[in-house]
């Protein structure tokens, strides 16, 4: 019996060595990493921020690494295309996926064919863009005081617009009513251009949204900002108070960016991403093209960006679970 034994712990040990010379040697033919093309799937159609950023850095690392650095575009089904084709990819750090706010909602929206929180590993935020409270050129509406009066008023009810059920700013305004203890009517509508033009022409009297959504309507005059609905004011801004200053104290909101890859990748991997992706947050190109389309830079480590990741996925599964909010 103790001969049977040590022959299956024998058998055991020199499996246990082959396999790992066999990987060994299989890493060091792949060579330091990267050695080969990596990928970056962005769920989104071409144009855009999320699009912007992959590309951006899909061209540095490509130039700092000396590998081929490919954005992908997956869009369709609210991101879950673009994200289950990074969930099933292989755990080598050779597939990234550029995430935005739908990858902390839709877990509580959607029956997924991925485990959000099991399924990847977060590698770096990369940056946010604030949304904003607006209202028409003509509202009588004319800051975050007046909107809470009006909205708790029993006269009349007032109207919201937003890009859809489940959608971000459909999401930021059931805080907005979570926060104060108000009901306003939602109006949806197939994105934020037709919402906002609806709102510029006065067809609802409020509405969240993204900085670089907005800015052409309040540019020509026919939409007004009440507050921005970051924690702290936009640096494109700095005079509009934040919706916490003018009245709703604890209420934030913001679009978030930043990069995930597979559960499963190795740490070290992660670590150099994260590494890099940090320094080409610091680059001036880099910095402009964000300010352009109204992101503020982020970075920091992997930790940081799980607690986030987490703190987000539990805010909106409050906000939709206590609003009853479904995607039909």
């Amino acid at each position: 019996m103790q001969a049977s034994r040590r022959r299956v712990a024998l058998t055991s040990a020199i499996l246990g060595m082959i396999l790992s010379v066999g990987l060994g040697a299989a890493r060091a033919q792949d060579g330091p990493y990267p050695s080969r093309a990596v990928r970056i799937v962005v769920p989104y159609p071409v144009g855009g921020f999320n699009d912007t950023l992959g590309r951006l850095v899909a061209a540095k690392l490509g130039t700092k690494w000396k590998q081929p650095v490919l954005v992908e575009n997956k869009p369709g089904a609210g991101t879950v295309i673009g994200t289950q084709a990074v969930a099933t990819s292989p755990a080598d750090g050779y597939t990234l996926l550029v995430v935005q706010f739908p990858f902390a909602s839709n877990p509580s929206l959607y029956k997924l064919p991925y485990d959000t929180e099991k399924a990847f590993t977060p590698v770096m935020l990369a940056g946010r863009s604030p949304m904003m409270l607006v209202t028409h050129a003509n509202s009588p509406l004319h800051s975050v005081k007046d909107l809470l009066a009006a909205a708790r008023s029993k006269s009349q009810a007032l109207n919201y617009g937003s890009s859809g059920p489940g959608s971000s700013n459909h999401l930021a305004m059931a805080l907005f009513e979570s926060l104060s203890q108000t009901h306003m009517n939602q109006v949806p509508y197939k994105g934020s251009t037709p919402m906002l033009t609806d709102l510029a022409g006065g067809q609802f009297d409020v509405a969240v949204d993204l900085l670089p959504n907005a800015l052409p309507f309040l540019k020509s005059g026919k939409v007004r900002a009440l507050a921005v609905a970051s924690q702290k004011r936009s640096s494109l801004m700095p005079d509009l108070p934040t919706v916490a200053e003018a009245g709703l104290p604890g209420y934030e909101v913001s679009s978030w960016h930043g990069f995930v890859v597979p559960a499963g990748t190795p740490a070290d991997v992660v670590t150099k991403l994260n590494r890099d992706l940090n320094e080409v947050l610091t680059m001036p190109d880099v910095k402009e093209a964000f300010t352009q389309q109204g992101v503020e830079p982020d970075g920091g480590t992997p930790e940081q960006f799980r607690a986030f990741i987490a703190a987000q996925v539990a805010l909106w599964k409050k906000v939709v679970q206590d609003g009853h909010i479904t995607v039909e």
